[in-house]
């Protein structure tokens, strides 16, 4: 089942279901009016909604077109967003660049901060920035959205939990990120609203592409119309979902729409650093990545973070080539005040 948020005139927009090829959807507000009133009480609407995506496959149930412009991310605002940094390899890669130690508990607790939840962008609004000084940065990741999640959950108790899958971009601003964590709090400032695909999937709707807790396909980054990155979300991949959930529940239970991220997807090469897809490696998934690399072998990085005019498109296609969750695409432009 694929579902998304179309935009309306209300903050949280109005819920609907899509057709497994993106092109139609339904209507649902007889049975949730949005994505988190459905997962407030996902026992009852979730076979409810699955029953009107098997109708909307053969045709019994009524529908629209689908158009990804219109979604903003399936759940506009959200409770909770809880951004981890499952990929150990990039972690790795920035430390090392800025001749930073590796803590060896980075390999056996995940890294985890609490983002800004109460306003995403829709996956095609542009990513609005003041200064290109700031240096926006696109994050290519994936998120899983849970049902309740008690206290202290086990790893298994939070792998049943998670109830759909969707991309995100956690745009960052890496010219602001080095003072803000001087201050010794985390980010803010340098972490700015994140974008989600146009539809968030259930599980089941991957096939054996999701084993549980991590997804097996790459995940294909594109800049100015141009591969950038092609890493698979299930190679190196250290702390799985099902770990980062239990995670983030340690010491307080998680509530129904909570959202948790994988961090930037990131992929080694042959067991060190990997290479431009130009040079037969799977590219990177965000900027950060291919610019330690370059401090790392030349003393200095080449390749600028994101301009006013740049795009960068994300999206995920199943074995048969067909999107999965749309694409997020979006250009940085420059912030005008009204």
């Amino acid at each position: 089942m694929k579902l998304a948020t179309l935009k309306d005139s209300t903050r949280d927009g109005r819920l609907v279901v899509v057709s497994r090829d993106l092109t139609r959807c339904s209507e649902v507000s007889h049975i949730a009016r949005t994505l988190q009133a459905a997962l407030d009480d996902w026992a009852y609407t979730g076979p409810r909604l699955s029953e009107v995506a098997e109708g909307l496959e053969t045709g019994a149930q009524p529908s629209i077109r689908f158009h990804e412009h219109e979604a903003a991310s399936p759940l506009p605002r959200a409770y909770q967003w809880a951004d981890g940094s499952a990929y150990v390899n990039h972690v790795e890669l920035v430390r090392k660049a800025r001749n930073a130690e590796m803590p060896a508990t980075f390999w056996t607790e995940p890294l985890m901060y609490q983002g800004g939840s109460d306003s995403f962008l829709g996956p095609r609004d542009p990513i609005v920035m003041a200064d290109e000084a700031y240096g926006s940065d696109m994050e290519a990741e994936i998120a899983v959205i849970v049902d309740d999640v008690p206290m202290a959950a086990t790893v298994e108790q939070a792998k049943a939990a998670i109830r759909l899958i969707m991309l995100v971009n956690d745009v960052s601003l890496r010219g602001l990120i080095p003072a803000e964590l001087a201050k010794g709090f985390g980010f803010f400032q340098s972490k700015p609203s994140s974008a989600f695909s146009p539809v968030a999937v259930t599980p089941e709707e991957l096939g054996d592409a999701w084993d549980g807790s991590k997804l097996h396909l790459p995940l294909l980054v594109d800049l100015n119309g141009k591969p950038f990155g092609r890493a698979n979300a299930g190679i190196d991949m250290t702390f799985d979902f099902g770990q980062l959930v239990a995670h983030a529940a340690k010491t307080r239970p998680l509530c129904a729409g909570t959202i948790i991220g994988s961090g930037t997807v990131s992929n080694k090469l042959d067991g060190g650093p990997g290479k431009p897809i130009s040079q037969g490696g799977a590219g990177y998934s965000c900027i950060a990545e291919i610019r330690t690399i370059e401090t790392i072998e030349n003393g200095v990085p080449a390749t600028p973070f994101m301009h006013f005019g740049d795009t960068v498109r994300i999206e995920m296609k199943d074995k048969t080539g067909h999107s999965i969750f749309g694409a997020i695409e979006q250009t940085v432009t420059k912030y005008e005040p009204r």
